[in-house]
């Protein structure tokens, strides 16, 4: 999974820090309260409170952020292909489900490809 040069530099330093967390030996990247393997329990508890304090419409949690994050590359210029393959999907009609596409962008891509629409 590529990621950008913040990112790599913030598990540098999460890196660095980590061992004095670990409680059980644990192979694990991330870790939970308790110094073991984060579960996605965790993850979703977080990212609910975390929704609650930044004022988010509706309920906030990892698949929402998956969904955001191929419709900003998407919005961006992003090739769906690319798309697919950073997500990991295996058919492109999943990827297609993931991104809504608003009907100002349709229009503009439409616009800029149509012959007649140049005219």
């Amino acid at each position: 999974m590529p990621f950008h040069d913040v990112c790599r530099r913030a598990l540098e330093a999460w890196l660095s820090e980590r061992p004095q967390f670990v409680v059980d030996d644990s192979a694990a990247l991330f870790l939970g309260v308790r110094g073991g393997r984060l579960h996605d329990s965790e993850v979703r508890r977080f990212l609910a409170r975390y929704g609650v304090e930044v004022g988010a419409r509706g309920r906030v949690h990892p698949h929402k952020l998956r969904h955001a994050f191929a419709t900003h590359l998407l919005e961006s210029g992003a090739d769906l292909r690319a798309i697919q393959e950073l997500l990991g999907h295996a058919s492109l009609s999943t990827t297609q489900r993931y991104t809504h596409v608003d009907v100002a962008r349709l229009t503009k891509v439409y616009d800029l490809a149509h012959p007649r629409a140049r005219t």
